[in-house]
């Protein structure tokens, strides 16, 4: 068992949220009624991608009948179907629907982790949530040891930003900036893919597609 295999197993078992264990478990026995034929997956939800990944792609928290369903990141709701047809486009998804855990897609030089890895109560973890989370984290930088990071949204950028040794002075988060990081690493700054920003026209399938050709230009270099 790969060391990423055993730290996504501990992160499926981990009960230290007692507000977020109640609350994804009490979604996945109540359901949504469009999902009733689901076994909701109803845990922690860990990273998935290429184990051998120099991206790594940064989110906020599973969505309660999305990734808490299906059990992968990105997965079962209007986040990811903007997301994973984007990486399809740039080449770091191998199709461009994420459906479920069995569904076939693969990543390549990608690796999908979140700030929070349990679905919270109206996706807001609280700070001492997100602190609890953040060794499994901090873990995978260190395995993987990406040489790209790709913060999805505000929160996921300060989350980085407190744990990456940034070069820039006051790091601001902006759609489409970068910042250096110590060892030739680079911090790329994206909107959130959420239905709140691609309905409303913040993030567009345009502005997306700029993000990811820029992480593989970087990823070429």
């Amino acid at each position: 068992m790969t060391t990423l295999q055993i730290l996504n197993e501990e992160v499926t078992s981990c009960r230290r949220c007692p507000r977020l264990v109640d609350w994804r478990e009490k979604v996945a026995r109540e359901k949504r009624r469009a999902f009733q034929a689901w076994d909701y997956w109803g845990k922690p939800v860990p990273g998935f991608g290429d184990p051998q990944a120099r991206g790594l792609v940064d989110g906020l928290a599973p969505g309660a009948h999305g990734s808490n369903r299906t059990g992968r990141m990105f997965t079962g709701d209007a986040s990811g179907d903007f997301l994973f047809p984007a990486l399809y486009r740039a080449g770091f998804a191998s199709q461009a629907t994420s459906l479920h855990r069995g569904d076939g897609l693969r990543l390549k030089d990608l690796y999908i982790t979140a700030v929070c890895r349990c679905a919270p109560p109206d996706n807001k973890p609280s700070m001492l949530e997100m602190a609890n989370c953040q060794p499994y984290l901090l873990q995978e930088i260190e395995h993987l040891d990406p040489k790209i990071f790709v913060a999805l949204g505000r929160i996921a950028f300060d989350r980085l930003v407190r744990i990456l040794p940034i070069q820039d002075d006051l790091p601001v988060f902006a759609h489409g900036v970068s910042y250096r990081i110590a060892k030739d690493k680079t911090l790329v700054c994206s909107y959130h893919p959420s239905r709140q920003n691609t309905q409303t026209g913040r993030l567009t399938s345009a502005m997306f597609d700029q993000i990811w050709d820029k992480v593989r230009e970087l990823l070429r270099r």
